[in-house]
């Protein structure tokens, strides 16, 4: 294909095979993609669906959210929420869920930390009183519901990191819940905390699970103590 060449030529020179810059398909060390708001969706995405039951409505809400993993096959593979939606029979709160789902797929897009939707989300108090949910620990709203729901995928891939209870801790706890004998399997079945009926409600991890110990406000669920 012939080329036009509309300006005077001041210089020229050889190009050899060595000179020849490699295509970025035969780049050895391509660049790391992180994620970003211009990240195409693939057209498939995996995923996984939560059911959550509240005591709020008759009808259960299912809360999916599909993951993008960028830089597959390589040292530098991850995988980050890109998608979420909830649906329900129940239409009672339908267009604040749509916004809220959008708004929250937009953030996952944005790429960075977006941990701290989680606790943003947790922090949301709903003015009719909030609820126990199974084994005891306290929902100040659906919203916050949500919020535990999300926390627990991002936990599944490793954006947060674990408690940081060590050895003796745990062993205390452990020996501590042991010496309550409240029928726990029984309990548990029936819906209701497995901790003893007298414990109350942990400002830490928002289970009911606190009791007295040597004279001491203690958490049998995280071990968070007011005499540590």
């Amino acid at each position: 294909m012939p080329i036009k060449i509309d300006k005077k030529i001041v210089g020229y020179s050889v190009v050899k095979p060595d000179d020849v810059s490699p295509t970025p398909a035969s780049n050895p060390n391509p660049a790391v993609q992180h994620m970003h708001e211009s990240v195409a969706r693939p057209d498939v995405l995996k995923g996984a669906t939560y059911k959550v039951k509240t005591p709020l409505s008759d009808h259960a809400l299912y809360i999916t959210i599909n993951d993008i993993v960028l830089n597959p096959d390589t040292e530098h593979e991850v995988r980050r929420p890109f998608e979420i939606f909830i649906n329900s029979k129940a239409m009672d709160h339908f267009q604040w869920i749509v916004a809220l789902t959008r708004i929250l797929s937009a953030v996952f897009r944005k790429g960075g930390d977006v941990t701290f939707l989680v606790e943003e989300m947790r922090s949301v108090f709903d003015p009719k009183g909030g609820y126990f949910k199974k084994g005891g620990k306290y929902m100040p709203s659906l919203v916050a519901e949500i919020g535990d729901v999300i926390e627990s995928h991002m936990r599944s891939m490793g954006l947060f990191k674990e408690d940081g209870l060590d050895g003796y801790q745990r062993e205390f706890i452990e020996k501590q819940r042991n010496k309550y004998e409240i029928g726990m399997k029984a309990v548990e079945d029936a819906g209701e905390s497995t901790f003893p009926p007298e414990a109350t409600l942990c400002g830490k991890c928002h289970t009911k699970a606190v009791i007295v110990m040597d004279g001491c406000l203690t958490c049998l669920n995280c071990g968070d103590s007011k005499c540590s």
